[in-house]
């Protein structure tokens, strides 16, 4: 079964082989590896897709990680949506056919960003394109930017939202259960995706 670890690690060389090597001795094969943030303090937080050999428990692989000097795994799920996609080639899609740029934008966010679901709402429509886990009766957002969203959903606080405008009568807003919680990195990405889908959409 695929699981997607993110993980802090130094952002020195040498930290991903290492990580790369304990994992393997841990049970897992690694798939993707994706550099989610770089930060200031000399840290990196990065997305581990990996498999897993039968009988291997994610926790013996989460105790080998965390066991590596200045290594932390911040998250571990199940991951069955498929690979990983970079932004470059969410890029490539959305370019493919113009007119279904927005479309398309929602059908690759989940897989570019590690999400539940995604989807386009309209403020008198409603939902116009989701994918197939996202509610049915979703509400417009009045949002100028790309942000992390509040909802009160019933959840608890499980389900974590940001969304990024379209224009001023649509916005996407994407989903995450369990976490990790959004990043700054992440939040911005989402703004910088839909921007272009929107631009490629009118072209």
């Amino acid at each position: 079964m695929p699981f997607l670890l993110r993980v802090e690690l130094p952002d020195v060389p040498g930290s991903l082989g290492r990580l790369a090597s304990a994992i393997g001795v841990a049970g897992g094969d690694i798939e993707a590896i994706e550099i989610v943030e770089k930060r200031h303090d000399g840290t990196a937080l990065d997305d581990v897709l990996l498999d897993t050999e039968p009988g291997i428990m994610p926790d013996s692989i989460v105790s080998a990680c965390n066991a590596i000097p200045g290594v932390r795994v911040v998250w571990i799920s199940r991951y069955a949506s498929g690979g990983l996609v970079l932004d470059l080639e969410a890029v490539e899609e959305l370019t493919s056919e113009p007119s279904e740029a927005l479309d398309r934008l929602v059908e690759l966010l989940p897989r570019t960003f590690r999400v539940d679901w995604a989807a386009r709402v309209h403020r008198v429509k409603g939902v116009l394109h989701a994918t197939g886990a996202a509610p049915a009766d979703l509400e417009f957002v009045e949002i100028e930017r790309a942000v992390r969203l509040e909802v009160d959903d019933g959840t608890d606080g499980e389900t974590l939202y940001a969304g990024a405008r379209i224009d001023g009568n649509e916005v996407v807003v994407v989903a995450r259960r369990g976490g990790p919680e959004f990043l700054d990195s992440e939040v911005a990405r989402l703004g910088h995706l839909t921007s272009l889908a929107f631009s490629i959409s009118r072209d």
